[in-house]
């Protein structure tokens, strides 16, 4: 029987984890930004890249010792069973089957101008267009098909491309044009204070720009060496798209020309035009359109990429949780889950040619954000439940860190907005039916004493983000900063209750012994 090869190393897994952090987002990330928090928007990449560091570091500890595929959809079932294991692993699951999608549709808007029969005057993809976008998923799902260590290899010689585009226009904008002063006039360095800073973090895009760190986490499984490369990629993928990101923020800044901020940092726009775009002709070198505009197609593409080979670990740990049929597991010569790849392919194709655009943007928000609430959680509960396991990092304070980061991924949800929110909910209602549907006649088998505390927090959450600040529909009931510290109390009580709802012990070792990776006749390499 074919097995996951461990062929991903230290380079190949830390490209995976920047492959999904630096997408197309860093087009308009310092535009969003400043218009949020001005200057101090700097200080707004730094905040962000420290909080999801602190998230990160969570999974760092789980995955080095636990390494196995889809962790965040199979972690949760060894720390709190099959329901909180179906909440985050389905909520991924839909949320990556819309990413392929959604980095196509934008990969061709960016290719509108060079070949206009990709789009109709409404802006839908044309026939022919969606022809093309099945193509490329074709594509995506070809690659990832012969074997992970060449889609590592592919992966990685479209992500230098990826992080090489900003960098070297931070250095051209800043060599061609910086203006120190724009970083204390108009209004100073933080014109609109902490309160911008904060929003700059959550509205202005700088957190969810980092998320795609939990790639890491899902092809933790082929890693050659867990021990060490799990935890150093999360660190070193962290660092290097905070600088990337934080370079570009400086140099958009300085490269400003004055006359475009007399009406102050919130009103600054670029006229139709994107914003790198403005900056490139203000300053005066046309020359970089071109290359602008590779680093606008190649930017979604390795997204799509990524997400594609990530979602098929997902699905094969749903289907060993018992949600998804056993056929899923299934792997082909190359040791990869080729009919995880085949489902996945079939619902991105059913988002794709039936579902509105924007439906699909919203609903990937809603449905990857909430998982992130997992690590934190289980990273304290597997101190206790796996107390001898070797640990090759140990995070510090676990229970204070692990408090802070689910904080963190709860304001992740939060500042997604309400009209995401919604939208997570009823995802989750559907998620829920189909999980009743699969353990018809054996309904004692849900651990369902161990997921009550998902019932407070979803509510909670909600009601919070409906009277809250951010969203479509949202009432603004709750004032700026009461309404984080509403969260911070939410989540703090949340997940002290989460933690004493782990599995008992002899639930644990029972649902654990299912899994290979603890098996002392196949050791882990590297462990």
């Amino acid at each position: 029987m074919a097995e996951l090869k461990r062929d991903i190393g230290l380079v190949g897994l830390t490209f995976i984890s920047v492959g999904g952090i630096i997408g197309s987002g860093w087009l308009f990330g310092p535009l969003l930004a400043v218009q949020h928090a001005g200057p101090a928007a700097v200080l707004s990449w730094i905040i962000g890249a420290v909080a999801m560091f602190i998230l990160a570091i969570t999974f760092a500890e789980i995955s080095a010792m636990l390494p196995i595929p889809g962790g965040i959809a199979r972690v949760p079932q060894f720390s709190h069973g099959n329901i909180v294991a179906m909440t985050m692993g389905w909520t991924a699951w839909i949320g990556y089957n819309t990413t392929a999608p959604i980095e196509v549709e934008a990969m061709l808007s960016y290719l509108a101008p060079y070949a206009r029969w990709l789009h109709a005057p409404s802006g839908d993809l044309t026939t022919p267009g969606q022809a093309v976008a099945l193509v490329f998923m074709v594509f995506f799902v070809l690659v990832n098909m012969l074997g992970v260590k060449f889609f590592a290899r592919v992966n990685t010689m479209i992500t230098s491309a990826k992080v090489a585009i900003p960098i070297l226009l931070s250095v051209v904008l800043i060599l061609s044009r910086f203006n120190a002063e724009n970083f204390t006039q108009p209004d100073g360095f933080a014109p609109y204070g902490l309160k911008g800073i904060m929003a700059a973090v959550s509205t202005g895009g700088v957190i969810f720009s980092f998320i795609g760190f939990r790639h890491v986490v899902d092809m933790a499984g082929e890693v050659r060496n867990p021990k060490f490369d799990i935890p150093a990629a999360l660190v070193l993928s962290i660092i290097m798209c905070a600088a990337i990101y934080l370079g570009l923020q400086i140099a958009f800044i300085g490269s400003l020309d004055p006359q475009m901020l007399a009406q102050g940092w919130a009103k600054l726009s670029f006229a139709g035009e994107g914003p790198l775009d403005g900056v490139i002709m203000s300053v005066g070198i046309l020359w970089f359109i071109s290359t602008l505009n590779v680093g606008s197609v190649i930017g979604p593409f390795g997204n799509a990429l990524v997400a594609t080979g990530s979602n098929a670990r997902i699905a094969m740990a749903l289907s060993q949780n018992g949600f998804l049929p056993a056929r899923i597991q299934h792997l082909s010569a190359f040791g990869v889950p080729i009919w995880a790849l085949v489902l996945n392919f079939v619902i991105g194709t059913l988002f794709l040619l039936t579902i509105p655009f924007e439906t699909v943007i919203a609903l990937n928000g809603a449905a990857i954000v909430l998982s992130f609430a997992v690590g934190p959680i289980a990273v304290v509960c597997l101190r206790s439940l796996l107390p001898d396991r070797p640990r090759s990092i140990r995070v510090p304070a676990v229970g204070f860190v692990g408090m802070l980061a689910f904080a963190i991924a709860t304001l992740i949800v939060y500042w997604s907005g309400w009209d995401t929110v919604w939208r997570l909910g009823i995802t989750l209602l559907i998620g829920l039916l189909l999980l009743l549907a699969r353990f018809r006649g054996r309904l004692e088998q849900m651990d369902l004493k161990q997921a009550l505390w998902l019932a407070p927090y979803l509510a909670g959450l909600g009601l919070i983000s409906f009277l809250g600040q951010f969203g479509d529909g949202a009432l603004h009931l709750i004032p700026f900063g009461w309404d984080i510290l509403f969260c911070t109390l939410l989540s703090s009580t949340i997940f002290w209750i989460a933690v004493r709802s782990a599995l008992p012990p002899e639930k644990f070792q029972l649902y654990i012994a299912e899994e290979e990776v603890l098996d002392p006749a196949k050791p882990v390499i590297g462990l």
